[in-house]
């Protein structure tokens, strides 16, 4: 059941308050200056609370997009690995700067196409597309966990196209320059971690923050608990990086339970990007950064035969799309596999 009350402003003008109370629900109120806008309102409010979905409209209504950023800092942010956690904090804090004051059921696709753009002024379309994605998961989470709001805007809201990914690995006489001036550098550990990263593929940050206690000698394996995705992730280890591990395992300090400690704060991983940097000038390698040693992993078991599946599983990939760059490397595996096929079913023709 509705009213609607006739009022009048101190300097004349009329306005209408409408109460809606439906058995078993609280009574909503609301003010408007014209009696056609209180009646949309009354039908729209009735069939809203009777399907269920004006309640949590309400929720959306209660909450600021600063208080949205703000839990899903405390709570959901602890659960990735410090760099991704210092990642996304810094783009969510971008997002609170533009949008914080607004409540969430005004955040409106329109709203966040016009911070996009803006965005897009500065920023390379990954990084625009990096910035969604970061307000994307965390609506996500508003939606399914909390129930703050009933749909995710950004959903709406149309990502940049990305350049292809890039995709440079060391060919074999790269490799064997580079693996060279590792033995040679003034860094005790830069060797072994460049073997870790290529027999591996792990990044660098999961390598740095490896523990003693993640590492399996007997059955050859390591377990990745803090990933970039936030999933835990087990490591296959074999060959020569296994066995510099077990000669490394014979000096291990016991200050601390990492693999790689720095030497003046034990707790804390060494930094062995300069080591790095200056043996790629050794070597006389252009254009290769660390994160390319994870190419090189992924190229070489592509050039291998490893289908997409497995090489995601191996990196640690919820999805193959971002191990497609990889694929035009297997073609002759693939063709292979299709030669296999046709010569079973149609015999050799």
């Amino acid at each position: 059941m509705a009213t609607i009350t006739k009022r009048i402003t101190a300097d004349g003008k009329p306005y209408y308050t409408v109460q809606v109370r439906l058995k078993n629900y609280p009574a909503q109120t609301a003010t408007f200056p014209r009696l056609t806008d209180a009646k949309k309102w009354v039908i729209v409010t009735e069939a809203a609370i009777k399907e269920g979905r004006h309640f949590k409209t309400t929720e959306a209504k209660k909450h600021s997009f600063s208080d949205l950023v703000d839990r899903y800092i405390k709570v959901e942010l602890p659960k990735y690995n410090e760099k991704e956690q210092k990642e996304r904090k810094s783009k969510l804090l971008w997002w609170k700067n533009k949008l914080g004051v607004y409540c969430l059921a005004d955040i409106t696709p329109p709203l966040i196409v016009e911070c996009r753009d803006s965005l897009a002024e500065t920023r390379a379309p990954a990084t625009v597309v990096r910035y969604l994605a970061a307000l994307s998961h965390t609506f996500k989470i508003a939606v399914n966990e909390w129930q703050w709001v009933q749909e995710n805007p950004t959903r709406k809201v149309t990502r940049p196209t990305e350049p292809d990914g890039r995709v440079r690995w060391l060919d074999d006489n790269e490799r064997v320059k580079l693996l060279e001036a590792c033995k040679e550098s003034s860094s005790d550990w830069l060797y072994i971690c460049v073997i870790l990263a290529l027999s591996t593929g792990m990044r660098l940050s999961e390598l740095m923050n490896l523990q003693w206690q993640d590492i399996n000698l007997k059955d050859n394996f390591l377990i990745l608990h803090k990933t970039k995705n936030g999933t835990k992730r087990r490591v296959p280890l074999s060959g020569l990086g296994l066995l510099l591990l077990h000669e490394h395992n014979k000096i291990r300090r016991i200050d601390t339970p990492l693999l790689f400690p720095s030497i003046s704060n034990p707790q804390k991983p060494i930094d062995i990007r300069s080591a790095f940097k200056y043996a790629m000038e050794r070597a006389d390698i252009k254009d290769f950064h660390w994160h390319d040693l994870r190419h090189s992993t992924a190229s070489y078991l592509a050039m291998d035969g490893a289908s997409l599946a497995e090489i995601a599983e191996i990196l640690g990939h919820k999805t193959l799309s971002m191990v497609k760059r990889y694929a035009h490397l297997s073609d002759g595996h693939v063709s292979n596999v299709v030669a296999s096929m046709n010569a079973k079913i149609f015999g050799d023709a």
